[in-house]
């Protein structure tokens, strides 16, 4: 069998990687080939050094009114039976970034012509014999879904219409809504010609304008969302003030897909390879983190507050030894991860609150990330104020690693998660974590056995239920070593392996 999939990012390359979903793009394909697939992954060319590449092919595509050329090349890899290509064109790489930040008033709008320009390449390519044609087309998130809307609808690709669509949501809430005309980013500038049906790709809050991945669910035959109990849940209307975050207006069309038996909940997995076997230190990790704020800093004729302020609090750490747990946390900083720790505490916010707790204990807050600018200013207020608390606006592989390995306890309240791979991380690693019972937290964490759970039916009850949670596990922490070392192991010795995840592909999707 093969199976040719279509991404944004992909972590098996040079800089393609911003979230979760570059993991699963980078290590599926491995695990795959050892069931004896072959698989090609193609992503665009963001203009990023790749190194060695062997052109493929090119090919002319429709776009905007206009002829466009775009060339394939394949990067060599050590991988057997994958082959990992890139399309280039200059609109993908003007930015030397994957995405593309827009202002409110476009949202979207510039990834949204790059990602269909891209998506038109692939249907051109796969239709003129550049790319393999697969027995299984396998598209990811929003930044694909122009893909099943061209094969479907595109009367030039009838030889493809068949060819079987499996379509995985790897995050709800960024759907990359643009309208169906009337801008220089909607689906009739990009493909004046397209005759479409507008009841299966329109949004459902926005009829005007077209919904990509609404319509890659409606159109797929295969729809997956990346852990069972996050299946459950898409399928249930959000209710943001009450804290819950489902379906995301979506929810009639996934209940509609469970009911045809095309929605499918498989949990990411996690490479449990051999890991570096070296003993770190709490000091490795200041000086670390100390070396990356240095690095930041320099790229920058200016100096940031959060860095500065960091690096003040890096060397009040150091002059000091760690006396209490070490609480950790890693991941981008959106209202996803930390909206709980945003919430209203009487004068406080949740995470001074988090703060307080953890200084009761004589222990320190460590916050790795970087996202949105409103909460990263938030996160650094709250360290001025907290002088337990360290956070580091960006992201450094070497500190990240470090913190996992010695970390104490994790922190991921997460309003919602599809699936996670942070919590698998620091579970690998032996740190048990403190999670919100949602979606793949609550398929991967189990409450006072590997780690602890907390939930509540609205933000304020799920913020309480966050602190008393801290509070009971770095008691136990405290006063019950013995119970403690149970559940670290517990937490280390899960296992959410690609190889058992990649049955379920085969048996389940393709």
């Amino acid at each position: 069998m093969h199976v040719l999939m279509v991404a944004a990012e992909n972590d098996a390359l040079p800089n393609a990687k911003v979230g979760g979903v570059a993991d699963v793009i980078r290590d599926v394909p491995k695990a795959l080939v050892a069931q004896g697939l072959t698989v090609d992954v193609v992503i665009p060319d963001y203009g990023f050094e790749l190194g060695e590449r062997c052109f493929i092919g090119e090919v002319s595509v429709a776009f905007k009114s206009e002829t466009h050329v775009l060339s394939l090349f394949e990067i060599p890899q050590n991988q057997k039976g994958v082959r990992q290509i890139v399309i280039s064109h200059p609109l993908f790489s003007q930015s030397l970034s994957v995405y593309c930040n827009d202002n409110d008033n476009g949202p979207f709008a510039t990834d949204a012509t790059k990602f269909a320009l891209f998506n038109a390449a692939i249907c051109e390519a796969l239709i003129q014999g550049v790319l393999t044609q697969p027995n299984t087309l396998h598209l990811h998130d929003w930044h694909s879904a122009c893909v099943a809307v061209l094969l479907k609808f595109n009367p030039r690709y009838g030889k493809l219409a068949k060819l079987r669509l499996v379509y995985t949501v790897h995050n709800l809430a960024l759907q990359g809504i643009r309208p169906f005309k009337g801008d220089d980013s909607s689906l009739e500038a990009w493909f004046p010609s397209l005759s479409y049906d507008g009841q299966r790709l329109c949004d459902p809050r926005y009829p005007h304008c077209f919904n990509p991945m609404r319509s890659a669910i409606n159109l797929a035959d295969k729809v997956h969302v990346v852990s069972p109990s996050y299946s459950q849940e898409v399928q249930i209307a959000s209710n943001d003030a009450h804290g819950f975050f489902g379906g995301e207006g979506l929810e009639r069309d996934l209940q509609q897909a469970a009911e045809q038996g095309k929605l499918i909940g498989i949990l990411n997995g996690c490479d449990y390879a051999i890991q570096d076997e070296h003993e770190a230190t709490y000091s490795q990790l200041l000086e670390q983190i100390e070396s990356t704020l240095f690095s930041w800093m320099a790229k920058s004729a200016q100096l940031h507050s959060s860095h500065y302020i960091a690096h003040q609090r890096v060397l009040q750490f150091m002059a000091c030894d760690k006396q209490g747990p070490l609480v950790t946390s890693v991941g981008r900083l959106t209202e996803q991860k930390v909206l709980l720790l945003c919430q209203q505490q009487s004068k406080d916010l949740t995470i001074d609150s988090v703060c307080q707790i953890i200084n009761q204990f004589k222990g320190r807050l460590l916050v790795l990330g970087s996202g949105d600018s409103k909460l990263e200013h938030l996160f650094t207020c709250a360290m001025a104020r907290n002088n337990n608390f360290l956070f580091l606006k960006g992201y450094g592989q070497g500190v990240g690693d470090l913190m996992y390995q010695l970390g104490d306890l994790f922190l991921m309240p997460s309003s919602f998660e599809p699936c996670g791979i942070s919590q698998m991380l620091a579970m690998r690693a032996g740190q048990p974590c403190l999670v919100h019972s949602v979606g793949g937290l609550k398929d991967t964490v189990e409450h006072n056995v590997s780690g602890f759970c907390f939930n509540g039916d609205t933000l304020s009850t799920q913020a309480d239920a966050l602190l008393q949670s801290l509070t009971e596990a770095l008691s136990l922490y405290q006063t019950n070593p013995k119970q403690w070392q149970a559940i670290k192991r517990r937490a280390a010795d899960a296992r959410f392996s690609w190889d058992s995840v990649v049955t379920d592909y085969i048996t389940y999707l393709y």
